[in-house]
């Protein structure tokens, strides 16, 4: 997933150097600047005292008495703080679910809600008015809502509500000091005061991970933006297509059955989709499309960086391939680093299997929703990666008066009236219009306004009420079923019941991998993905002609690919194509680009040829693997360049017998990186065009005349202030791989992708050899700027590092603030596109954005042998032990023991807290 997800998870590679601006302006949640009001008229001292610290520490022995209960409920934490929990029936089990999530981590629970809801200005002020515009203009909550009311099975909303009666169980009679540090920080300048818990606030968090798993609504926009500069083949070597070739898809075979209409394993394919657009619809729409671009960098990503963040590893092996002689099941979703982390470890079990109580189950949930999301119950383990399937569309509408044009006719827009309260000042009125396509986000920029300046028809118009405007269509906007789905994921006993949760999971559209007690290993492409009537999804289309547009009904779900019981022996999920070009119906154009699974794939069968088995073990270890896929396609090329200045040479050197891991104290891994990020900037970054030219970190970075000793040199080098204007950064995702792989493969050294322009000291390049050889000069004064001069204290670590930060407080405000609530930096190996994907963006630095957010190892069967990390602790309190106790084992690749069963349970438990009605 989820991730993909994380981005969240990561998926593909997004297409230019916007991605830098949204490391700095998504990673922040708030604008606290009220938090500054500390500095004067409290001392820090006084303000975190241990008796305001401790207050909000959960109780974790003894009995607490929780109304509503039938039945004592039991539970027991381990030495890391995990909770299982022990009920005798449904309701018992998830009202003490949302107690414990509150007890660990309400203030995250509090704020997710505000988030979906476009309530952030009530908690925070005015400077939350504009995301919360964008989000009531999408209107999330107002989904789940009708979610909630018309379409939920009556069991999913008892289970609801009786997590929300916990939720509020412990609310009752706590003030805001004793539920946690953030909350006495705010009550110093604000009198907010947590609201009841409600069903729907769950089910709206399902919205906030649809959006951040959306698939490819930015590489729409930034290709619409490159046909300004760029012609059609110049984009298309920029979104290559998929290397079917040399990385597999997910499923090997298998098609849609002419005879039963369904999708058959084992039918043969016998068609393939289309690729019409409409391009022409964006022309002279950039200033549009790039302000909307700046307005979704605003919206908080929860789950991670949109894009090449958004990614995951999934994969399980068959018993017959395995040690244990049972299938192993591996996940690790690539999200925002965050401080708590996004999952929550958890187990649910019934004392007794019963139709009062049936629940065994354990994994990663999140705080503030019932049930498991990731994990295993006592017959079968499954896992997610985001499928990054395309279930947005940008429509350019025309707009007239009070109404929208369509197929020549003027209807009336869907309006409703939004208020959005703020903290400290005045409420604001919104207006929100909606077409037959979805609402109108350019409403929310007052760039956006001018749509229709530079109409795509020749037409003028002069202002956003008569002329063009630009809706959005998505999935996620129209009720659904997924909150069904995870209760019913958590039930299921075999294939059959696991892929009718899987129906029911209809947005985000995941990829689920399966594995059983009775050996069978298997997968499902899940999702309510749309069809188009015409165009493929990658351009925003006219949305005044029916002939564009979606059909009624998405795929049927008996179409979407499965796999059960390969012949291969194992699955592998990692944001790839879920199945070849062959299939009939258009998932995604924007798959990513197969680095890591095909990794993953190789490992895979170099362990089990000649009758080799995987074990625990090495399931772990893969999920650790450093390998860079680009750099032995660039290496060999790079030491073939004859470089003349001692320096740069000495750094070249280190390439020599590099193995293309990218360990953490690898001083090869360092250099090469930066000769990466510098060839993209040099080959793509002033050639993109000007709506995707952001601010960044400087690569060009000044030096004295090269010639010189390196300890002169060394002395004028200095970080530039501010990048140039007239260039782009790639995000150097697994995308610009395949682009530069594909250029390496044309075998044309004088193509125009390989010429810059002079700047400074440095000569213009005409050819790949003279950009690769000046990419290393620069990337050895970048580095010796960054790092020092003696290439001997280079590491990949010192550049790679990973700040956890708290998503609220600890992003904003006071240094000491921020101090008390982040925790860092660790230096990581890994790096984007690898299978320990510890993903950085070039457009931004080598910080690390996305982070595999957790890792599992399940042993099915022998669930107690099963093994799990999270990337902090259990807890969200600051100064808890369970903050973030898990980090340092996550860093080095460790796993805890999983306990499950009774009796391991039992002698896994530090402290037991009873639940009494």
């Amino acid at each position: 997933m989820p991730a993909n997800t994380t981005a969240p998870s990561g998926t593909t590679g997004s297409a230019g150097g916007k991605t830098g601006r949204k490391k700095g302006r998504r990673a922040r949640l708030i604008v606290i600047v009220l938090v500054l009001a500390l500095v004067a008229g409290i001392g820090y001292g006084a303000f975190w005292s241990v008796s305001t610290v401790r207050a909000s520490y959960p109780q974790t022995t003894g009995s607490i008495k929780l109304d509503g209960l039938d039945g004592n409920v039991d539970v027991k934490r381990d030495s890391y703080g995990i909770p299982q929990l022990y009920a005798d029936s449904d309701a018992d089990l998830f009202r003490a679910q949302g107690f414990v999530q509150a007890q660990d981590r309400f203030w995250e629970m509090d704020v997710r809600r505000h988030m979906t809801a476009g309530r952030l200005s009530e908690m925070f002020g005015s400077g939350q008015v504009e995301t919360d515009s964008f989000l009531r203009t999408l209107g999330w909550r107002e989904v789940a809502q009708k979610e909630y009311d018309n379409v939920l099975s009556a069991d999913t909303k008892k289970n609801l509500q009786a997590y929300a009666d916990g939720v509020n169980a412990y609310l009752k009679g706590r003030d805001g000091k004793d539920i946690s540090v953030e909350y006495a920080a705010l009550g110093l300048t604000n009198d907010y005061k947590p609201a009841e818990w409600t069903p729907v606030d769950s089910v709206a968090w399902l919205k906030a991970m649809a959006w951040d798993l959306r698939g490819n609504m930015q590489e729409e926009i930034d290709r619409s933006l490159m046909t300004s500069r760029l012609d059609a083949k110049q984009i298309e070597d920029l979104y290559p297509e998929y290397p079917y070739k040399t990385h597999d898809p997910i499923v090997g075979q298998g098609a849609i059955s002419p005879v039963t209409g369904k999708f058959d394993p084992d039918a043969t394919p016998s068609t393939s989709i289309g690729s019409n657009t409409m391009a022409g619809a964006t022309e002279g729409l950039n200033t549009q499309l790039s302000s909307l671009s700046d307005t979704l960098d605003q919206i908080p990503a929860l789950l991670g960086p949109n894009g090449s963040g958004i990614g995951s590893n999934s994969w399980v092996v068959s018993g017959d391939y395995t040690t244990t002689g049972q299938p192993l099941l591996a996940n690790d979703p690539h999200l925002a680093p965050q401080l708590p982390s996004l999952w929550y470890q958890m187990g649910l079990h019934c004392r007794e299997i019963t139709a009062q109580c049936q629940y065994d189950t354990a994994g990663y949930t999140f705080s503030g929703m019932p049930g498991v999301i990731i994990g295993h119950n006592q017959d079968i383990a499954w896992g997610f990666t985001n499928l990054g399937a395309d279930v947005t569309d940008l429509f350019l509408e025309k707009v007239s008066g009070d109404g929208y044009v369509y197929d020549g006719k003027v209807k009336p827009f869907t309006v409703r009236e939004e208020t959005i309260k703020v903290a400290g000042g005045k409420s604001r009125h919104i207006t929100v219009r909606e077409t037959n396509n979805g609402p109108l986000v350019s409403d929310r920029s007052s760039e956006m306004e001018k749509v229709g300046q530079k109409a795509p028809v020749g037409n003028s118009a002069p202002d956003r009420a008569d002329g063009y405007a630009v809706a959005l269509k998505w999935t996620a906007l129209e009720p659904g079923k997924s909150m069904d789905a995870v209760f019913e994921l958590n039930r299921a006993k075999d294939f059959p019941s696991f892929r009718k949760a899987a129906e029911h999971f209809e947005v985000p559209s995941q990829n689920l991998i399966y594995a059983d007690t009775k050996g069978h290993i298997g997968y499902q492409a899940p999702g309510k993905i749309p069809v188009r009537l015409q165009g493929n999804g990658t351009m925003p289309s006219p949305g005044w002609s029916s002939a564009y547009g979606w059909k009624d009904k998405p795929v049927p779900f008996d179409e979407l690919p499965y796999e059960y019981d390969p012949k291969r022996g194992y699955i592998v999920t990692a944001n790839q194509p879920v199945i070849d070009e062959k299939y009939p119906h258009l998932l995604t154009k924007d798959w990513g680009y197969g680095a890591r699974s095909q990794r993953i794939n190789d490992l895979i069968e170099s362990k089990i040829k000649d009758g080799g088995k995987i074990s625990t073990e090495d399931m772990q270890k893969m999920q650790m693997d450093n390998f860079s896929a680009i750099a032995p396609k660039l290496v060999p090329e790079l030491l073939k360049i004859n470089v003349s200045d001692k320096s740069v040479r000495e750094a070249q050197k280190l390439l020599e017998g590099w193995d293309f891991n990218q360990e953490s104290d690898s001083a090869a891994a360092a250099y090469f990186n930066a000769v990466w990020r510098n060839i993209l900037k040099l080959a793509f970054g002033d050639k993109l065009p000007k709506e995707l030219r952001v601010e960044g970190e400087c690569l060009n970075v000044p030096r004295a005349d090269t010639s010189g000793p390196v300890d002169e040199q060394h002395k004028l080098v200095r970080e530039c202030g501010r990048r140039d204007a007239d260039t782009a950064q790639p995000d150097g995702g697994d995308r610009w791989y395949q682009v530069v792989a594909n250029l390496m493969d044309d075998d044309d050294k004088n193509s125009d992708w390989w010429k810059s322009p002079k700047s400074g000291r440095d000569e213009a390049t005409e050819n790949r050899d003279e950009l690769f050889a000046r990419a290393m000069e620069d990337a050895r004064w970048e580095l010796t700027a960054k790092l020092g001069k003696d290439i001997t204290t280079w590491s990949w670590g010192r550049l790679h590092q990973l700040t956890l930060k708290n998503q609220t407080l600890g992003t904003e405000g006071p240094g000491l603030l921020q101090r008390v609530l982040n925790r860092g930096p660790w230096n990581l190996g890994g790096g984007e596109a690898a299978v320990n994907a510890t993903g950085w963006n070039a457009a931004g630095g080598y910080d690390v954005v996305w982070v595999p957010s957790m890792r599992m190892v399940v042993n099915v069967g022998d669930w107690d042998k099963s093994r799990w990390i999270n990337l902090t602790g259990a807890s969200g309190h600051a100064f808890s032990a369970h903050y973030t106790d898990q980090t340092d084992k996550w860093v080095n690749g460790e796993l805890l023991d999983w306990s499950f069963g009774t009796n391991a349970v039992a002698k896994s438990t530090t402290d037991t807290l009873t639940l009494k009605p």
